[in-house]
Formats: C-alpha cells, sequence, structure tokens
C-alpha cells in the first residue's frame, strides 16, 4: 500500500498493465508509470520518484472483528468473486512459472516471503521462519523491529520497538489467549495492534513499520540487494 500524494500532488492512479508478474499502474495527472512492489515511477515526467510506503493489514475477518467489534463489512460483488472462487487460487499460483532467471537459490521462486525496507536497506524474511519464531526481533536499516503472528497462525504485523527513547525486548506470554506480548525491559503487555494493555507503559502505542507479502523471486528482482533472514539468527 502506497501514498497516493508526491510531492505534495494527489495522484490518480488505474492499473495500466503487467511487468515481470508485478502490476504496473499509470497516473491520469502526468500519465507516468509505476511498479506495483516497488513504487517507483519507471518511466514518464515522474521517473526516479518513489511513493511513500503506507502500514496496512492482512489479516484474518477473526482478528479484524475482534479489534474492530462495531466494524461494517463491504458486502462481495458476485460479479468479481466469481473470478476468486476457488478455494484452491494461492495453490494454483503458486504452480504457475516465474518470470527471468533466479540466480539466488536460498529459497524457492514462489517462497512467500515478508519484505521490509526502511532507509535504503531490503531485507526479505521467509513467512514459514516468522511463523516459527514469532515474535521474530531484529533491526533492518538501524529500525529496531518486531514481526508479529497472531494467534491464528496468518495474520501478521510489524512494528517499530522503539518507546520512549527504549528498544524493548519483547516475547510472547505463555499460554496467553488472545495472543499478549511482554517486554523485557518494563514487564508491560502488548496486544496484537502493539498497544500495551498493561504495566509501567500501559497505553503507549509501537509504531507500525510498512511491509509486504512477497514471493521471492519478484521481491529478489527488485530488490537485488536485499538480505535474508536465518531461522534464528538475530
Amino acid at each position: 500500500m502506497w501514498n497516493a500524494a508526491v510531492d505534495g500532488k494527489k495522484l490518480t492512479f488505474h492499473l495500466s498493465g503487467i511487468n515481470n508478474q508485478n502490476f504496473i499502474m499509470s497516473d491520469e495527472e502526468t500519465g507516468s508509470w509505476w511498479q506495483q512492489v516497488s513504487g517507483e515511477a519507471i518511466q514518464g515526467p515522474m521517473k526516479g520518484k518513489k511513493l511513500a510506503a503506507v502500514a496496512q493489514d492482512e489479516v484474518s475477518f477473526d482478528v479484524w472483528r475482534r479489534e474492530n467489534p462495531r466494524g461494517r463489512v463491504l458486502r462481495p460483488d458476485p460479479r468479481v468473486v466469481k473470478k476468486y472462487a476457488g478455494a484452491d487460487w494461492e495453490n494454483v499460483i503458486a504452480k504457475l512459472p516465474t518470470v527471468g532467471t533466479l540466480t539466488d537459490k536460498r529459497l524457492e521462486p514462489r517462497a512467500l516471503i515478508v519484505g521490509i525496507e526502511r532507509k535504503g536497506v531490503a531485507k526479505a524474511y521467509p513467512f514459514t521462519a516468522v511463523q516459527k519464531q514469532s515474535p521474530l526481533l531484529d533491526s533492518v536499516g538501524g529500525t529496531p523491529i518486531v514481526l508479529v503472528v497472531a494467534e491464528d497462525g496468518r495474520s501478521l504485523r510489524a512494528f517499530d520497538r522503539t518507546v520512549e527513547g527504549r528498544v524493548l525486548d519483547l516475547y510472547a506470554k505463555p499460554n496467553a489467549k488472545p495472543l499478549t506480548l511482554v517486554d523485557a525491559q518494563s514487564g508491560s503487555e502488548w496486544n496484537f495492534a502493539g498497544v500495551a494493555t498493561n504495566g509501567p507503559l500501559a497505553g503507549r502505542s509501537l509504531a507500525r513499520v510498512p511491509f509486504i507479502n512477497d514471493y521471492w523471486f519478484d521481491w529478489k528482482n527488485y530488490h537485488p540487494q536485499t538480505a535474508l533472514y536465518t531461522l534464528g539468527a538475530r
């Protein structure tokens, strides 16, 4: 997800095509073409400009409903649902060939990764590693981060674990449902939304860190210098 404003000017985007199995968007205002995965303008008057990443959610309905008990859900458009009705859609996509030649064989081309970029530094986290190690503590581009998978094993969020100048070390509270994190520095408890619900830091919030759920071949293609997280490494 990207901020639609560039240099203070709001742009209106439309899907224009596919490049290396990645969306190309064009903006009405300048006619520039923008790459989906990087947010960078690759052609037109805006070439070289980059959209600012915005923290977004890709969580299960159970997690969303718990955090938004009075939330409203849009009724599905039956014309669109028919196109994506297959329960095995992800399995079908996983079998499609990839474009280009991926010389980095550390992961399978369509291995799912969590991609984070901070201050020009990119790092990929295999989703299976995040699931096994959650909460996963690391640092990207000088930003101390934590990747957290909810109790459903699918919903994921990333946070900056700096609070009031202190870098927190977070771990999962044993047997807590829903998921509860505890920081070693103050003993405060934190929920999946990144809010301290109990302890000395109660009421404080962790800042969200934007990330992209992507395939390894796609992330590597547009972030050739990316680091790759290894399970258990910090």
